[in-house]
């Protein structure tokens, strides 16, 4: 699992099974990042209108708890990972910085060199529009509260799609990032960092990072 967001967390013990699902499955309810409590939940979540599902993108689900004692049917909890336990004089929450990265949990499509996109998610509808870029991030920061993170990393171009121009392109991150701003003084969610996407476009193919 590429995300840090995932240690200590009750998904992490999901990942292998998850996997293992989505390839033996053309589903679309089988995505990657969603155990199978939310994936159950995505079915419900698609006979929603354009409307509800802009107000809540994982109903039935709320904040996922530390619970040492759960029963093996429940998953959405964590079972090691307290975030109030003190170790040291600060607490794990403290210690442990986790934080989500937009890029893998709600851009990445599953996409490999042996297969095409594996994860549809029911409020992406794949275009590169603005509404569609504000949707995903609203609903990154529900998963960011349900699941007790405190940070968040993005690259550029995750977060706003690129315009025909760099004014159109600066606009849209301009825009975006405003909705991002809101969404972080509402939820108490900060950045961890953010940095440019110079990796992807056929333009920086002399500048790309060595793999």
């Amino acid at each position: 699992m590429k995300t840090v967001c995932w240690a200590g967390s009750p998904f992490a013990a999901q990942h292998h099974q998850s996997t293992a699902t989505r390839q033996s499955s053309a589903s679309p309810h089988n995505t990657l990042f969603l155990p199978p409590a939310m994936a159950q939940a995505t079915t419900k979540r698609q006979k929603m209108t354009h409307a509800n599902r802009e107000s809540e993108f994982f109903p039935g689900i709320g904040p996922v708890e530390y619970k040492p004692n759960a029963e093996p049917s429940e998953t959405l909890v964590f079972r090691h990972y307290n975030a109030q336990q003190e170790v040291l004089g600060r607490t794990m929450e403290e210690w442990l910085r986790f934080s989500v990265c937009y890029w893998h949990s709600f851009r990445g499509t599953g996409s490999d060199p042996f297969g095409g996109p594996t994860i549809k998610r029911p409020w992406d509808d794949d275009t590169d529009s603005l509404d569609n870029a504000k949707r995903r991030l609203r609903a990154a920061f529900e998963f960011f509260t349900k699941l007790g993170i405190k940070y968040w990393t993005f690259h550029d171009r995750d977060l706003a799609p690129e315009g025909k121009t760099l004014a159109e392109t600066n606009a849209n991150l301009d825009e975006v990032v405003e909705l991002a701003a809101e969404l972080m003084n509402k939820t108490g969610v900060k950045l961890l960092w953010a940095t440019c996407n110079l990796f992807v476009h056929p333009r920086q193919v002399c500048s790309r990072w060595p793999l």
